[in-house]
């Protein structure tokens, strides 16, 4: 077989391959839309590759119902997410320029007790901090959702691993130089080299806050707090005569638009990531 003829077949084989995982990847995706589109009644008598006409109807009922706060929940899945992502990725960011331009005593110390944090299960610190909040008076807020994305180990670690590839020192200093102060350099010539580690990581706090479950659960109490995660739980605890399939499934539907407008509006900065050679020295 010629060069030609095996390239060929490689990209034949590459392209079937890149189908059929697209395929499973977004085969999910139309199931939970063409079941969001079916009554109750209709998924009780199995599946259906065919759309429905119910999704408006299940729309309707999932926003009408006043025991379930629909769009508070996602107003408080978004207010706690985006502020989340927002404040995790720019303190990780800082935290690592900071540990990656000084050079101080305790630098290594510090470094490995950050790394130490990061394999200690939630779970496990999960009553202290219960306790924490409820002394401080912020049980049942928002805000202990949000706070605590400050320390985040993980983002950390990447954000100082892209700064050690993309970052020269000389660039530091050269600003230095030039009499900008460490914020301001940080702000101006940092962040914008960050850019794709920082989008990135945003994408994966957003979806990972979102999609949290056990904090808000442990945190919130009243229906009004509530985020997506706890209300979606709470359609699926529901009593039998009220379960309602293509209510549920309607309100997963919705749940994920954000996501997905999220991901989309920060992939080119992914795919920017992909292609940056970084800052040649």
């Amino acid at each position: 077989m010629s060069t030609k003829a095996q390239n060929r077949l490689r990209t034949i084989v590459a392209h079937f391959v890149l189908i059929v995982l697209s395929f499973m990847c977004l085969f999910f995706f139309y199931i939970l839309f063409i079941n969001a589109t079916h009554s109750h009644a209709e998924l009780q008598k199995g599946f259906s590759a065919l759309p429905g006409n119910s999704l408006f109807s299940n729309l309707s009922k999932v926003a009408n119902d006043g025991s379930f706060p629909m769009f508070r929940g996602i107003l408080n899945s978004l207010i706690v997410s985006g502020f989340t992502a927002a404040i995790c990725t720019y303190f990780s960011a800082l935290t690592a320029y900071g540990l990656y331009v000084y050079n101080f005593k305790l630098k290594k110390i510090a470094f490995t007790f950050i790394l130490a944090i990061l394999v200690m299960p939630t779970q496990v610190t999960s009553m202290g901090f219960l306790r924490l909040i409820t002394n401080m008076g912020m049980y049942d807020s928002l805000l202990p959702l949000i706070i605590p994305s400050i320390a985040s180990p993980a983002v950390f670690y990447f954000m100082y691993s892209y700064l050690q590839a993309s970052l020269p020192l000389s660039l530091v200093e050269a600003a230095r130089i030039d009499g900008s102060n460490e914020f301001r350099t940080f702000n101006t010539i940092v962040l914008p080299i960050m850019k794709p580690a920082i989008a990135v990581q945003a994408i994966f706090t957003f979806v990972g806050s979102w999609n949290n479950y056990f904090i808000p659960a442990l945190v919130i109490q009243s229906k009004d707090k509530m985020t997506v995660p706890i209300l979606i739980a709470t359609l699926r605890g529901a009593d039998y005569m009220s379960f309602d399939m293509g209510k549920i499934y309607t309100m997963i539907l919705v749940a994920i638009v954000p996501i997905i407008i999220v991901y989309l509006f920060l992939s080119k900065y992914i795919i920017a990531g992909v292609t940056l050679g970084g800052v040649k020295e």
